[in-house]
């Protein structure tokens, strides 16, 4: 199998709120919501690319602060490589400029929309942190022991 696919995603909270977008519908894993991020191009840090795939994807500006979770997961045809990073919102409201949809969501509507299976850690992790990770600095979370495969 090739090399994993690296992104790199943002949990963008604000006003104890948490940022998602819908995958377009004629993508991998169309119509699931995730936490906004991409794909990082050749020679880009993780942190790099997260910044300009939110300006490209939504049309707005963080801060991305201390990395969350990182984990591999494999769909079978393709494998990812994901990194969570808590992102604090700067300036322009996100729009939906490359994505089906967007939602500013709170805990209990967390389970309402269907994620891809890739984030399902970090979903149980949200579950149970969400107060601290809602309220902390971006920089002053960190991330758990990486697990690859899982």
């Amino acid at each position: 199998m090739p090399s994993p696919i690296e992104v790199a995603a943002g949990l963008v909270f604000r006003d104890g709120k948490l940022l998602i977008t819908q995958r377009p519908a004629d993508t991998h894993l169309g119509h699931l919501w995730e936490f906004p991020g991409g794909k990082r191009e050749p020679g880009e840090t993780f942190e790099i690319c997260l910044e300009r795939e939110l300006r490209e994807e939504l049309g707005t500006d963080v801060e991305v602060g201390g990395l969350i979770e990182e984990l591999t997961h494999d769909y079978g045809t393709l494998s990812v490589y994901l990194r969570f990073y808590r992102c604090r919102w700067l300036r322009h409201e996100p729009r939906p400029l490359h994505c089906q949809a967007l939602a500013w969501i709170d805990a209990e509507q967390l389970g309402q929309y269907a994620f891809p299976a890739a984030d399902a850690r970090l979903l149980t992790r949200l579950r149970e942190q969400w107060a601290t990770l809602a309220t902390t600095a971006p920089s002053s979370v960190t991330a758990s022991p990486p697990t690859r495969g899982a």
